[in-house]
C-alpha cells in the first residue's frame, strides 16, 4: 500500500472512502465530524442513525453513505477522547487498523484518513502521527492508498518527516 500526504480538507478528496473521527454518538459534531457531515449532507446523518443506532464504541469503526461528498463511503472510526482520560494507544491505533478492515470489506482501493484524535481530543500530535504511520504501514490491507490528509503545517510536516 502506498501512504501519501497532502494538505488540504478531507471533505474534497476524491477517494473510495473517506475516514470521519466521529464520536460514540455517531451524530455529528464538531472538527472532521463536523465537517464531513456538513459537506456530505443529511445522508450521512441519516444513514448513521439506521447503522448506529447505539453509536460506535471507541476504537471502533463502521460505514455510511457518503451523501453528497465525492467518496462513495464515509468509514467512521471514534478515537481516543485523551482529554477525557482516555490514554490507551491501542484504541488510536486500532481506528486504523479498523478503517482499514472495513476499507476491504467494501472493496475500496483509496481511503483518505485525518489524524484521529490530534484535534480537540488532544492527542499529541508526534504521537498521533507515529500511530497512523506505523499501523497502516504494519497492517495487511487490499487498499492500495492511504491518504493521510492534514488539516494545517504542523500535521503536513509532521507526516511528511515521518514518512521520508
Amino acid at each position: 500500500m502506498e501512504i501519501t500526504v497532502v494538505r488540504g480538507d478531507i471533505t474534497e478528496q476524491r477517494v473510495d472512502a473517506i475516514v470521519n473521527a466521529a464520536n460514540n454518538a455517531m451524530r455529528g459534531g464538531g472538527g472532521v465530524d463536523g465537517a464531513i457531515h456538513r459537506a456530505g449532507g443529511p445522508a450521512i446523518l441519516e444513514d448513521c442513525v439506521r447503522r448506529f443506532p447505539d453509536g460506535l464504541a471507541t476504537g471502533h469503526a463502521g460505514w455510511t453513505t457518503a451523501g453528497d461528498l465525492p467518496a462513495r463511503w464515509v468509514i467512521h472510526v471514534v478515537g481516543p477522547n485523551r482529554t477525557a482520560g482516555q490514554t490507551d494507544r491501542d484504541l488510536l491505533t486500532s481506528c486504523y487498523a479498523g478503517a482499514l478492515a472495513v476499507a476491504d470489506e467494501l472493496g475500496a482501493r483509496s481511503v483518505a484518513f485525518p489524524l484521529v484524535s490530534a484535534g480537540v481530543y488532544g492527542w499529541p500530535l508526534d504521537d498521533a502521527v507515529a500511530a497512523a504511520v506505523e499501523t497502516l504501514r504494519g497492517t495487511p490491507t487490499g487498499v492500495e492508498e492511504a491518504r493521510l490528509v492534514a488539516f494545517g503545517d504542523a500535521a503536513y510536516d509532521a507526516l511528511v518527516a515521518a514518512l521520508a
